[in-house]
C-alpha cells in the first residue's frame, strides 16, 4: 500500500490522510489535508496544493505539536527477552493429521445466524469428499438430529485443497450443550459445543480476543494461555490467521496446518472471524507460465488469462472460513454482525471498499441504527487495522476508515473497538478526533466520554515477530502499550459493567498486565471508565 503522507517536524498526532493501493478495493477517494509547519497540503481534484506559512508560525506549530503529544499514559517497563519468533515445523504434534482414512480435520465452528440459534460447522477431508452430513444432539450417545451441508475446494498456484465442508445446524436451544459427529466409517470424529445463551440485556458472557496468531511456538503459547481460562466461551478473532502468504508461493499447506493447530479450541467454541491483510492472498505474480511463452506454445488467450496468477482476493479464506453475513443483511462475508448474549458485535473490513456509497458503507449506515441497546447494551466493533496506534508499525494506516466512520461510533455510543494488525498491545483512552474540517486546524484527538476505547491485540505470536518501536513521546490518546505477545479477555457482567484484562506471555505464563472496568456507554454515560 502506498500512503501519500506528507509531513514536517511539526506534523500533529492525527490528521486525515489519503490512501492509494494497487488494488481497487483498497481505494477510498476522500478530500484530505495534512497540516504541517509549512502550510496546509491538501488533495483536491487530483492535485496537491500547498499554502506557505511564515517561519515564526512554523516554529510555533512545532512547539504546539510537541506539547500536545507529551501527556500520554503508560509505556510498560516490561522488556521481553529478545528471541526470534520461529514457526513450528510441519511435523509438530499440533499439526498432526487425525488417524483414519479421510478423517475430518481442521474442524471449526462459528455462529451461524444473527442471534445464536444456529452454528456453522466446517471441516476438511483430504482424500475424497466423503459425507457433508452432521449428526448432532444433546445426548452424547444418541445423536438424533442431522443436517446436510455442502463441500467445495479450490486451487491456488500449484496447490489443490482438500474437500472443504460447511454445514449449518439450526433451531438450536440456547445455552445448551450439543454433541456432534462428522465423518464416515472408521474415521468418525466427535466434538461438542455450548450454544450461546438467549440474547438479553443482563446475560453475562466471556469473550477471548486473539489477533495475528500465525503458527509459531509463541502462537502455541498464546492459544494455550487462552485455553487455560475456564470461563472463556467464544473467541473474537481480529484477523491474520495462518500467514500462509509469508511462505514461498503463498504455500497453502500452511492453511491446512493452521486449521489443525486451532482445531483443539475452534471445534468446541465459536470463533468470530475478522479478515486481515494476510487473508487477501493477492498474487498475480504466481503465474504458472511465463508471459514470454504466450504465442510460442499454442496457448490461446482464454487459457493464458486463466494462468495469469492468483488475482481473486481472499480465495483461501472465503473457501475455508464462513461467516453468517447474510443474516445481518450484508452482501459480503467480510462485514457482518451477530448478537451474542448481551452484546451486539459488528465486524468491519479494513481491506474492502469502505468509502461513501460502497456496499460496506451503506450496510454499516443501516446497521448501527438497528442496534437495540435495551436488548444488547454492549456494542462491540471488530476490525483489523487499528485507528489509534502509536507504534511505528502500520502507523496511521487506519486513518481513512476512521475519517469515514468515527462520528458514527460516537453517535451510537460504541463501547469498545478491538483491532489487530500491529504486533503488540495498546489500549487508548476514550478519545475522538472528529472536529477536523481541513481549515480549522483541530487535528488532535481529545477526551470524549461518548467515544469507545480502542484496543489493539495484534500480538498472537506470528512469525513476523513483535512491533517494538513506539512513537515518542507517548501520544495523549494512548493509555497503555507494551510490546509482548498475549491475548485478552472481555467479561460482560451485566448491562452496565464489563471487566477487561490483557494477558502477556511472560516466560510461559499468562500474566494479567493491563485491566480495566468498562461502564456501558448507553446505560451509564455519566460514569467514567477506570483502569486498575
Amino acid at each position: 500500500m502506498l500512503l501519500l503522507l506528507l509531513r514536517a517536524a511539526s506534523a500533529r498526532a492525527y490528521s486525515t490522510v489519503f490512501f492509494l493501493s494497487p488494488s481497487a478495493s483498497y481505494l477510498t477517494r476522500w478530500p484530505v489535508a495534512w497540516r504541517t509547519g509549512e502550510g496546509v497540503i491538501d488533495w483536491q481534484m487530483g492535485r496537491w496544493r500547498q499554502a506557505p506559512r511564515p517561519l515564526g508560525l512554523l516554529l510555533a506549530a512545532i512547539l504546539v505539536g510537541i506539547v500536545g503529544r507529551c501527556d500520554g499514559g503508560i509505556s510498560s517497563a516490561y522488556v521481553r527477552k529478545a528471541e526470534k519468533t520461529i514457526d513450528m515445523p510441519l511435523d509438530s504434534d499440533v499439526f498432526r493429521v487425525p488417524p483414519g482414512y479421510n478423517a475430518p480435520q481442521q474442524v471449526h465452528i462459528t455462529q451461524g445466524d444473527l442471534d445464536g440459534t444456529a452454528m456453522i460447522i466446517s471441516w476438511v477431508t483430504e482424500d475424497e469428499p466423503g459425507s457433508s452430513e452432521v449428526l448432532y444432539g444433546t445426548d452424547e450417545n444418541n445423536l438424533d438430529l442431522s443436517a446436510e451441508g455442502i463441500y467445495t475446494r479450490y486451487k491456488f498456484y500449484n496447490y489443490t485443497s482438500g474437500y472443504i465442508h460447511h454445514c449449518t445446524i439450526s433451531n438450536l436451544k440456547h445455552d445448551t450443550k450439543y454433541y456432534y459427529a462428522i465423518g464416515i466409517g472408521d474415521a468418525i470424529r466427535k466434538f461438542w459445543f455450548i450454544s450461546p445463551p438467549e440474547v438479553g440485556p443482563d446475560v453475562p458472557y466471556t469473550f477471548g480476543l486473539i489477533g495475528d496468531l500465525g503458527q509459531s511456538y509463541d502462537s502455541n503459547i498464546t492459544l494455550a494461555h487462552y485455553e487455560s481460562n475456564p470461563n472463556a466461551q467464544a473467541v473474537l478473532f481480529l484477523g491474520d490467521l495462518s500467514y500462509a502468504d509469508k511462505y514461498p508461493y503463498h504455500d497453502n499447506v500452511r492453511w491446512d496446518t493452521w486449521g489443525r493447530f486451532v482445531e483443539r479450541n475452534a471445534a468446541y467454541q465459536p470463533w468470530i472471524w475478522t479478515a486481515g491483510n494476510h487473508e487477501i492472498d493477492y498474487a498475480p505474480e504466481l503465474s504458472i507460465i511465463h508471459q514470454s511463452f504466450q504465442g510460442e506454445t499454442g496457448i490461446d488467450d482464454t487459457l493464458y488469462q486463466s494462468l495469469q496468477g492468483e488475482t481473486i482476493q481472499f480465495k483461501p479464506y472465503t473457501h475455508r472460513y464462513w461467516t453468517p453475513f447474510e443474516s445481518s443483511g450484508s452482501t459480503e462475508p467480510y462485514w457482518y454482525s451477530i448478537k451474542m448474549a448481551s452484546a451486539h458485535i459488528i465486524v468491519v473490513a479494513s481491506y474492502s471498499a469502505y468509502g461513501r456509497y460502497s456496499p460496506q458503507f451503506k450496510w454499516l449506515e443501516a446497521e448501527l441504527p438497528k442496534v437495540n441497546r435495551s436488548l444488547t447494551p454492549w456494542l462491540i466493533v471488530l476490525m483489523h487495522a487499528p485507528w489509534y496506534n502509536s507504534y511505528n508499525y502500520h502507523y496511521m494506516e487506519g486513518e481513512s476508515m476512521r475519517v469515514m466512520y468515527e462520528s458514527w461510533f460516537l453517535k451510537y455510543k460504541v463501547d469498545v473497538v478491538f483491532a489487530g494488525h500491529v504486533h503488540a498491545y495498546e489500549r487508548s483512552y476514550r478519545v475522538s478526533n472528529i472536529a477536523y474540517n481541513i481549515v480549522n486546524g483541530k487535528c488532535d484527538p481529545v477526551p470524549d466520554e461518548s467515544a469507545p476505547v480502542y484496543i489493539t491485540v495484534g500480538d498472537g505470536g506470528n512469525l513476523e515477530g513483535l512491533a517494538t518501536n513506539m512513537t515518542q513521546p507517548q501520544p495523549s490518546y494512548s493509555a497503555f502499550r507494551e510490546s509482548s505477545f498475549g491475548h485478552a479477555i472481555f467479561e460482560i457482567k451485566n448491562r452496565t459493567h464489563a471487566y477487561y484484562t490483557w494477558h502477556r506471555n511472560d516466560d510461559g505464563n499468562a500474566v494479567a498486565a493491563d485491566s480495566m472496568w468498562f461502564y456501558n456507554r448507553y446505560w451509564q454515560t455519566a460514569e467514567t471508565t477506570s483502569a486498575v
